[in-house]
C-alpha cells in the first residue's frame, strides 16, 4: 500500500501569522499611499474626505523637491560606482589571498553595516570636523560608501566562493595576464553579484538620512526633505506623494538584486528506462 506524502499545505495558524507579519509590514504603506489623494491637507481621517490627484501637480511644480531630487540621485550613483570598486576589491583580496589577521580585515570591512547609523554618523563628523574638511556632495558619499561597501562586498565574496580556482589556474597556465584572466574569466562569473551589489548600495544610499543628516550640513537629500516636512501639517499630501516615489526608487533596486542572487532551485527528475 503506497505510503502518503505529507501535506506541503500550511496550517490555518501559520497562514494567520503570515498575513499578520505581512499586515505589520506594509499596512503602513498602504496608509502613505491612501493620504497621498486624500482632499484634506490638515488631518489624517478615516476614511478621507475625499480623493484627489491634484497633489501630484503640486509635488512636479516644487523646485525644492526636485533639488533634493537630484541631489540624493548624485549621491547614489557616485556611492555605488566608489561601493563597487572597493567592495569588489577587498572582496579578491580576501578570496584569494592568505595572510595574517585575514579574517580580523574581513570583520573590520563588515563592521560598519552592524554598527547603529548615530554611530557611524558622529564618527564621521568627528573625522570630517577634525579635518577641517567643509560639508559637500563627497562628504556625503564618504559617509555611504562606509556601508554600501559592505553590500557588495558580501555579493562578491560569496560568489567567488563558490567559483573553481581551476578555471583561473588554467587561464594563467594558458598564458592569460592577470587583467585578461579578470576580464574573461572572473569578471563575467562575478558579473550578476556585482550588478545585485551595485542595485543594494544604490537603494541603501537613495533612502539613507541617519548617516546623512552628520555628514551633509546644509544640504538636504530627498530623505531629509520628508523627514523635515513631517513638522508642516498642510503639506502631508505633497510628502506622502515623495515617499511613494522614495519607495518606488528603492523597491525596484531590491527586487532585482533579490531575482539576481536567487538560488536557482534544481527539480528532480525520476529516471526511465533506456534514458541516461
Amino acid at each position: 500500500m503506497p505510503s502518503r506524502l505529507p501535506s506541503t499545505r500550511a496550517s490555518l495558524p501559520v497562514r494567520v501569522a503570515t498575513v499578520a507579519v505581512l499586515l505589520f509590514l506594509h499596512l503602513p504603506l498602504l496608509v502613505i499611499l491612501l493620504f497621498a489623494f486624500t482632499t484634506d491637507d490638515t488631518l489624517f481621517r478615516f476614511p478621507p474626505p475625499g480623493l484627489t490627484a491634484q497633489w501630484f501637480a503640486v509635488a512636479w511644480g516644487r523646485p525644492d523637491i526636485w533639488q533634493a531630487l537630484f541631489l540624493s540621485l548624485r549621491v547614489a550613483a557616485l556611492t555605488t560606482a566608489v561601493a563597487l570598486v572597493l567592495g569588489t576589491m577587498a572582496a579578491a583580496a580576501v578570496h584569494r589571498s592568505r595572510f595574517f589577521g585575514r579574517e580580523t580585515v574581513s570583520f573590520l570591512v563588515i563592521l560598519p553595516i552592524a554598527l547603529p547609523g548615530i554611530i557611524t554618523g558622529i564618527a564621521l563628523r568627528s573625522a570630517i570636523s577634525l579635518m577641517n574638511v567643509p560639508f559637500s556632495l563627497w562628504t556625503i558619499v564618504i559617509g555611504h560608501a562606509t556601508f554600501c561597501v559592505v553590500v557588495v562586498y558580501n555579493n562578491v565574496l560569496a560568489r567567488l566562493r563558490r567559483s573553481s580556482p581551476s578555471l583561473v589556474e588554467a587561464s594563467m597556465d594558458l598564458g592569460a595576464s592577470s587583467f585578461e584572466t579578470f576580464r574573461y574569466i572572473v569578471l563575467p562569473h562575478i558579473a550578476t553579484a556585482l550588478l545585485a551589489g551595485g542595485m543594494l548600495a544604490f537603494a541603501l544610499s537613495f533612502d539613507e538620512i541617519i548617516v546623512t543628516t552628520f555628514t551633509a550640513g546644509q544640504q538636504e537629500t530627498l530623505p531629509i526633505w520628508v523627514f523635515n516636512q513631517l513638522t508642516k501639517p498642510r503639506q502631508r499630501p505633497v510628502t506622502n506623494i515623495v515617499a511613494l516615489f522614495v519607495i518606488a526608487v528603492t523597491f525596484l533596486p531590491v527586487l532585482l538584486a533579490h531575482r539576481l542572487t536567487a538560488e536557482r532551485r534544481e527539480v528532480p527528475t525520476r529516471a526511465r528506462p533506456g534514458v541516461l
